[in-house]
């Protein structure tokens, strides 16, 4: 579950499909059980959700005029952010990202800032509902496991 939280964040990890698979894990303990209809439901939210990770930045980026190199460079600048360890990094980093991919897109600064900020805007978007779903799949997890009142007695 903490995977997944981290992973809404993070390019490289499906946030809410991990967060989804620490249900799953639970389901197939001995201590909790869990309806096949709730984890098909929620299921079905991961999988949505990962998919307009991917359509959610590329809308951003095209309603302010930006290019491939705008979205290639927020995840970048996010990963660059997380990295660097300065106060921000995480919000600086996708946001400069995406500004250099467009100015190596464009030359016009202006108009490269304004897409910098459709990718920007598209990203944290994104970001916003993939951690929110991980910790509403957090909050389940523990409801799952407390409910359970043999565990804890």
């Amino acid at each position: 579950m903490v995977i997944g939280i981290i992973g809404s964040f993070l390019p490289i990890l499906p946030g809410p499909l991990t967060s989804w698979v620490g249900l799953l894990i639970l389901h197939f303990t001995s201590l909790v059980s869990m309806s096949r209809s709730f984890l098909i439901i929620t299921l079905s939210v991961a999988l949505a959700i990962s998919v307009l990770d991917y359509i959610i930045p590329v809308i951003g980026t095209k309603r302010f005029g930006g290019s491939k190199l705008g979205i290639i460079g927020t995840s970048i600048g996010l990963i660059v952010g997380l990295i660097v360890p300065i106060p921000g990094g995480i919000i600086i980093g996708p946001f400069l990202g995406a500004l250099i991919g467009e100015l190596f897109n464009k030359s016009n600064f202006k108009n490269a800032l304004k897409a910098a900020f459709g990718s920007f805007l598209g990203f944290i978007t994104s970001t916003f509902l993939k951690f929110i779903v991980s910790i509403i799949y957090f909050g389940f997890f523990i409801i799952k496991l407390f409910d359970n009142n043999d565990l804890f007695i």
